[in-house]
């Protein structure tokens, strides 16, 4: 068994900056973690490493302090992890990263499942996981708030989905993607041990000249949509009227005939 995850690391902050010429986060100097769905994807596939064996290949593309959000993942449990960090790959939106990221796990070879978050925190798109499965021709299972079963040697999978009206209940062949939601379970915290080998982990970096990739379809020249305006909406302008009467029965009388001949209600 060989699971891939694809996490991002995200700023740890509500206080996100953009770039105005390019339309991009600042990330410089900016407290950044794992995307907390990511986490939810690395303990799935660890979850499967120890009912199955096998191993748990993280990559992530990124700045090079992108480094840390897979050293945490090592410290989870993750056996590899992979950085794609180039100046080529930066401002890419959701399909050119997702381009790269596939052609990437194209470089690593044969998997079984791959799994991503339902979406990322800064970006809320939930496009990345789903594009990387069109680039690879699998099939994408999204939203998957459990695995009910798995079987390797016959390459089929059944999962739940959580829907707006419910359950819904899928089965797919392997190799396929899988977008996890947090009701799937609850990620574990590294271990000491975890921790020390994270520290001494060797994480190889690939750049653009690693990977089979048109440099037309990578970072911000490849990205098809463009944050072409950013502006900030102006602040709600609001009256407040205190009403006066000798009750509060008075006042709630007078409440009620403002809002009738405001026609808010009938």
């Amino acid at each position: 068994m060989h699971a891939i995850v694809c996490i991002k690391q995200v700023p740890d902050t509500t206080e996100v900056k953009i770039d105005p010429e390019r339309g991009t986060l600042i990330r410089d100097g900016v407290p950044s973690i794992i995307n907390p769905f990511d986490t939810y994807a690395i303990e799935e596939a660890l979850r499967l490493r120890e009912k199955f064996g096998g191993k748990v290949t993280v990559i992530t593309m990124g700045p090079p302090q992108a480094i840390n959000a897979l050293k945490e993942a090592v410290a989870m449990g993750a056996d590899e992890a992979i950085l794609l960090s180039d100046p080529a790959f930066a401002g890419a939106d959701t399909w050119a990263t997702a381009y790269t990221l596939s052609r990437a796990i194209r470089k690593i070879g044969e998997f079984d499942v791959i799994f991503c978050g339902r979406q990322a925190i800064d970006g809320d798109t939930g496009q990345t996981g789903p594009g990387i499965a069109t680039q690879l021709q699998i099939n994408q299972l999204t939203y998957v708030c459990k695995i009910s079963s798995i079987d390797f040697e016959k390459k089929q999978i059944e999962v739940e989905r959580l829907v707006e009206e419910g359950r819904e209940v899928v089965r797919s062949t392997l190799p396929c993607l899988i977008t996890v939601v947090k009701d799937i379970n609850q990620p574990r915290y590294p271990t000491i041990l975890g921790i020390r080998k994270a520290q001494k982990a060797q994480i190889p970096t690939w750049t653009a000249k690693d990977l089979d990739v048109d440099p037309r379809f990578i970072g911000l020249e490849g990205s098809p949509t463009r944050v072409v305006k950013i502006a900030t909406p102006p602040p709600r302008a609001g009256k407040c009227e205190i009403i006066q009467g000798e009750s509060v029965e008075v006042q709630a009388d007078l409440l009620a005939e403002k809002l009738i001949a405001e026609k808010i209600i009938v």
